[in-house]
């Protein structure tokens, strides 16, 4: 049997024969990449979610409405420091942290398979320019984070750079060109999240870009458990010693990578999975909020909440769902690989989304409304699953200053401005003097090393626009 017929075969039996419909047509070249992205399709799990896209899996049965009413504050929980006692367990923490970066048991697992689409960039976003005034990328300044990291912790330390199929080609290739910002290439590994097929809502059709294209998005980033197996990453970090994964986003320049305090908490409370939390601004931000329900400890996605919900409040008259998800956790690597059994696998979330598709004319079409639907799992369903999770809270102005959009509210022009003032405290408080309206930068190198960048600051006063290190 060909390639072809086997192929034909495979979509004849999960009822989408129509994805050959045009094969005759297509060149040698354009036949074969049609071929092998048919052949990629998990075409069982597939079938299954087609089957369950009416009855989306939520981690509570009841549903959103039921959970979100059942929910409160996160219990398990560090606040941020406030009395001397407070602020000595997070000087132990630290400690405790460092000397698991010392011992050789963390790596860093970033997640960039975004576009700059909504930026207006065409190209990944981690090669976005967000330095105030170096212009340096969002993957240059998170790389110098973890390799000042390792150099003060004596420790290569590991980076596992998630890409997707529209991002992997150029991200690799521009790790190349800057010679891995001194990581070494050895110690930066990178591995291609799965795409699943778009579906029509009405038919259950998986539906074609082009004559010799399927449909397909990236499978959220909770498919980095099925992406890690799948690349042999789990038995890398077997073999190097790795016991514990700090995880975050290419969009959030101001992170403390690898951060060992937040380390500390971890390893101490024997947890499973840590998570970072913010104040949100206001009950009506957009954004996902930690919450403790039946127990354990969840993620509740914003759109899940009706404004009533979100407005809720606890006897103090603070907000119940106050605790943002930053997108920034710890895992312990054992509990990841406990994730990959079938009896724990995450949940998928459906979206309904606009998605051009060719129809059976061979003709684009170009919906006006929502037409199909779009599978994919979040990381932070791991939760539940936890034996022991974590909350831990953080400085908002300090570590969440993502890039989403491209104006307004976490844009651009606002982490700038944060990397700007936060760059204005490191320099004040290392000695140095910055004008008024002049902008400083420092090196994300000279970020975790005081007294490095007080030998270069000191008694100086900045008059124009200058980056430190």
């Amino acid at each position: 049997m060909s390639r072809l017929e086997q192929v034909r075969e495979t979509l004849n039996k999960y009822g989408q024969p129509h994805l050959l419909r045009h094969w005759e047509e297509l060149s040698e070249s354009a036949l074969e990449k049609l071929l092998t992205q048919i052949e990629e399709i998990d075409f069982p799990l597939v079938a299954r979610l087609i089957k369950n896209r009416d009855h989306q899996h939520s981690v509570e049965p009841g549903g959103a409405d039921d959970r979100a009413a059942r929910a409160e504050a996160p219990e398990q929980m560090v606040r941020l420091p406030q009395t001397d006692a407070d602020w000595q367990r997070k000087k132990e923490a630290a400690k405790a942290g460092e000397q698991l970066l010392r011992d050789g048991k963390v790596g860093a697992i970033l997640v960039a398979g975004g576009q700059g689409s909504r930026l207006g960039f065409d190209a990944p976003k981690g090669l976005f320019p967000i330095g105030p005034v170096s212009e340096r990328t969002l993957f240059q300044i998170l790389c110098e984070q973890l390799l000042a990291r390792s150099q003060a912790v004596g420790v290569e330390i590991p980076y596992f750079i998630m890409t997707s199929e529209a991002t992997h080609l150029p991200t690799v290739a521009f790790f190349e060109q800057y010679k891995y910002f001194g990581l070494g290439e050895e110690n930066v590994y990178f591995f291609q999240q799965a795409s699943l097929p778009a579906v029509e809502y009405s038919s259950g059709r998986i539906l074609l870009e082009s004559k010799d294209r399927v449909a397909t998005s990236p499978d959220g980033h909770g498919g980095i458990l099925r992406a890690l197996e799948k690349n042999g990453m789990i038995g890398v970090m077997k073999d190097r010693g790795i016991e514990h994964l700090f995880y975050h986003q290419v969009d959030n320049p101001t992170v403390t990578v690898c951060d060992p305090a937040l380390l500390g908490y971890h390893l101490r409370e024997d947890s499973d999975l840590t998570t970072v939390a913010v104040a949100k601004t206001g009950s009506e931000e957009k954004m996902g909020v930690l919450a403790t329900v039946d127990g354990r400890t969840e993620i509740i996605e914003y759109s899940d909440l009706s404004p009533e919900q979100a407005a809720r409040t606890q006897d103090n008259g603070t907000l119940v769902f106050w605790a943002g998800n930053t997108a920034v956790h710890v895992f312990r690597r054992e509990f990841f690989e406990s994730l990959l059994s079938d009896d724990l696998s995450l949940p998928f979330h459906i979206a309904h989304k606009k998605v051009p598709y060719l129809d059976d004319s061979g003709t684009v079409q170009t919906p006006e409304s929502p037409n199909a639907n779009k599978f994919e799992q979040f990381v932070f369903d791991a939760l539940p699953h936890a034996k022991v999770a974590l909350v831990v809270e953080e400085n908002r102005d300090q570590m969440f200053n993502p890039v989403k959009n491209a104006e307004g509210n976490d844009s651009p022009a606002t982490c700038r401005a944060a990397l700007a003032q936060q760059a204005r405290q490191m320099v004040e408080s290392a000695g140095g003097t910055i004008a008024e309206g002049i902008t400083v930068e420092v090196s994300a190198l000279l970020w975790s090393a005081p007294q490095e960048l007080a030998s270069l600051v000191s008694g100086q006063v900045f008059e124009e626009d200058t980056v430190v290190g």
